[in-house]
């Protein structure tokens, strides 16, 4: 008689690590780095609309179309080359500049949301349904924190405290971008300016931006004091680092030639608000 001793199980594969994407800018504006420690901190956490193809496990290609794959609801447009422009000029005032950027669309993982809030992994974002989203379990949801959402803060929480522990306490901006029309609601402003608890960068830039000939607000489109400023709240509230997100329309800067003229633009306005920050010796409260 023979005994068929049955296979075992066969195991799940070691997810992969999507860390942030890390660039950084030298004093001179030039790419690279130096023996300077830079003064600014820049997060851009909807960059990508890239996805995970070849992990079913984080969703594939999440069942989505062509023409929601290029929608703003799967990354901010313009927000990575409007970010990249800003911290090549930014870099010379600030003794250089960091840039986190991420790897993966946010209908993956929104890397502005925590573990627990409905948004983070959306089966719907304004009019196109995530087919991959739909109807995830504990283990799927958690595989997507595991791969995707904890790698990319411990990068964001690594190049702040590497320079915090050089002596230098950064400022910290979140560049996104929105739509000019949601939920079939237009918006006029074009520029806005989010604050949580600190608003003392926030009034600056406001200040700053007076004659820029944009359309400037604070905490529009969206208000920094609801759900939207989950990674400025993260990094910059326990170091009580200045901080604040930036939001502008993203037919303003839909193309490369717009992203750059936007961002010289901003430029010498956030560049009047960070060297206040950086030459500030008082600390925001804990509130």
């Amino acid at each position: 008689m023979t005994i068929t001793t049955p296979s075992p199980a066969p195991q799940p594969r070691a997810l992969p690590r999507f860390d942030g994407m890390v660039e950084t800018w030298r004093a001179d504006g030039q790419p690279g780095r130096d023996d300077k420690i830079p003064g600014v901190v820049l997060i851009c956490e909807h960059a990508s609309n890239a996805l995970p193809r070849d992990w079913p496990e984080l969703g594939g290609d999440l069942g989505l179309s062509a023409a929601a794959r290029e929608s703003h609801a799967a990354s901010d447009i313009g927000a990575l080359g409007l970010s990249r422009g800003l911290a090549a000029r930014l870099a010379p005032g600030c003794d250089g500049a960091v840039l986190v950027h991420a790897p993966l669309s946010r209908l993956v993982y929104d890397l502005n949301r925590p573990a627990d809030h409905p948004g983070a992994i959306p089966a719907q974002s304004e009019i196109h349904l995530v087919p991959g989203n739909q109807h995830l379990c504990d283990t799927d949801r958690l595989a997507r924190v595991d791969a995707v959402y904890l790698p990319f803060h411990a990068t964001v929480t690594g190049e702040i405290a590497r320079l915090v522990a050089r002596g230098r306490r950064p400022v910290v901006i979140a560049v996104h971008s929105f739509t000019p029309v949601y939920n079939g609601q237009r918006r006029a402003v074009e520029f806005g300016i989010l604050f949580d608890d600190d608003d003392d960068i926030a009034l600056d830039i406001l200040r700053a931006s007076e004659g820029c000939g944009l359309i400037t607000r604070l905490n529009e489109p969206y208000s920094a004091q609801s759900d939207v400023a989950h990674t400025t709240r993260l990094h910059a509230g326990p170091l009580r680092l200045r901080h604040a997100m930036l939001e502008i329309r993203n037919d303003l800067i839909a193309e490369p030639a717009a992203q750059d003229a936007m961002a010289a633009r901003l430029a010498p306005i956030l560049a009047a608000a960070l060297d206040r920050a950086l030459h500030r010796l008082d600390i925001p409260p804990l509130t």
